[in-house]
């Protein structure tokens, strides 16, 4: 069984106090070691343990997640090596890693490889909580999608890379839309498509930096997104859900999480992992959610609204999270008769719930769309903009203001 450990030199301390950190790398009784080209002091090592203890510095978060790809990537080109009954050469893959075989030779990997190697490395940020399960099963649905398209019109595995050309790329886009099949249901819709391709070209970039391949071809991809107007509730629908009381303990229990996202535009996912440990109160007495958001690892910060701490007090100390726990394909069944209960014409899904926190909830109470953003969790304002212009508000003051001038 091949085992990688790292340890540092305490005889090479450079000028700053630095030790080098080193892998040694052993596989049935031979063993090599390599440069990491990361260095850290003695005393921070042995604090960190290693560093595989909790990390703070930022640093040392970057030098962690340097060294368990340097481990993906060693571990990766061995088990290729093992599953083909190749000899195992740790010097020569050692060599590959450091890039000392010639350049067009780096270059010729193929794409499903790249995906194994970009997937175990995010699979073990999810292990460490870093981003989530619903965005690791996103790439290796790609990776199928990709593969199942290789078998079909190549009768192949996988395909280099720099083999890959722009016909390749809109005949896999058309595979996509109107031949693949998934849970017996054929095609992929437009806005789906475009986002599996932003996934490969996401494995791609990562290869690059790999330097496992040279270029990234779907960058020639062109496809774009169909903006839909965004569903949400709207104050009246709001509190009609509210209002309403449900004798089935079940039902009971989604409408209070499907009102907790509406007041805090947290998604399942986030929500049912919201422990007290995330309840802080600022010095003004007022209590806000802290945490990560699964998707993107961001921080969002989120004052409590009342309705939200009336669900929270509701279910407190009943369990070690702040809300129950149902599964997601039981609940978007009873969102659905919470809908029909309530007289709703509306599809009720989490996306509603996100999006009337984003527009009735917040927006449209005058709240400043840099601070939604930032409560949502978003990457780029770009994002939250979309919800500006559902909601039309800003336009509706500008014309209110407009017909007082008049008046």
């Amino acid at each position: 069984m091949l085992k990688i450990i790292y340890f540092i030199k305490t005889d090479r301390v450079t000028k700053k106090g630095e030790c080098p950190i080193y892998a040694k790398i052993s596989y049935r009784g031979k063993s090599i070691t390599m440069s990491t080209g990361k260095f850290i002091t003695n005393e921070r090592w042995q604090f960190t343990h290693h560093l595989r203890g909790s990390l703070k510095i930022t640093k040392e978060k970057v030098m962690k997640a340097s060294l368990d790809s340097l481990s993906t990537l060693f571990e990766t080109k061995f088990n290729l090596l093992l599953k083909n009954n190749s000899p195992i050469d740790l010097k020569a893959i050692k060599d590959d890693i450091l890039g000392k075989e010639k350049k067009v030779t780096r270059s010729k990997k193929g794409i499903i490889e790249i995906f194994d190697i970009h997937n175990a490395h995010f699979e073990k940020k999810v292990q460490y909580g870093e981003r989530s399960a619903a965005s690791l099963q996103k790439y290796n649905r790609a990776k199928d999608l990709v593969q199942a398209f290789l078998r079909k019109k190549y009768k192949l595995d996988t395909i280099n890379v720099d083999k890959i050309t722009s016909a390749f790329i809109y005949n896999l886009e058309s595979f996509m839309k109107y031949e693949s099949v998934y849970k017996g249901k054929v095609g992929i819709k437009n806005n789906s498509v475009v986002k599996y391709f932003t996934t490969i070209q996401t494995v791609c970039n990562y290869g690059i930096k790999l330097d496992l391949i040279d270029k990234n071809p779907f960058t020639k991809y062109d496809g774009k997104i169909v903006k839909k107007d965004a569903v949400f509730l709207t104050p009246r629908e709001l509190k009609a859900i509210e209002d309403k009381v449900f004798k089935m303990d079940r039902l009971e229990k989604v409408k209070d999480i499907f009102l907790f996202s509406c007041y805090t535009g947290y998604a399942p996912v986030d929500a049912e992992s919201l422990t007290p440990d995330n309840l802080i109160k600022n010095s003004q007495g007022d209590l806000w959610i802290i945490a990560n958001r699964a998707k993107t690892g961001t921080r969002a910060n989120v004052p409590v609204l009342p309705p939200t701490e009336k669900i929270i007090h509701k279910y407190w100390g009943q369990q070690p999270t702040l809300l129950p726990k149902i599964s997601n394909q039981k609940m978007n069944a009873y969102l659905k008769e919470i809908a029909d209960l309530c007289g709703i014409k509306k599809k009720l899904t989490w996306y509603v719930a996100r999006h009337t926190f984003a527009t009735t909830v917040t927006l449209g109470n005058g709240v400043k769309i840099e601070n939604v953003s930032a409560m949502m969790g978003h990457t780029n304002i770009k994002q939250t903009q979309h919800y500006a212009k559902v909601l039309d508000s800003n336009v509706m003051d500008d014309m209110q203001r407009l017909k007082s001038i008049f008046s």
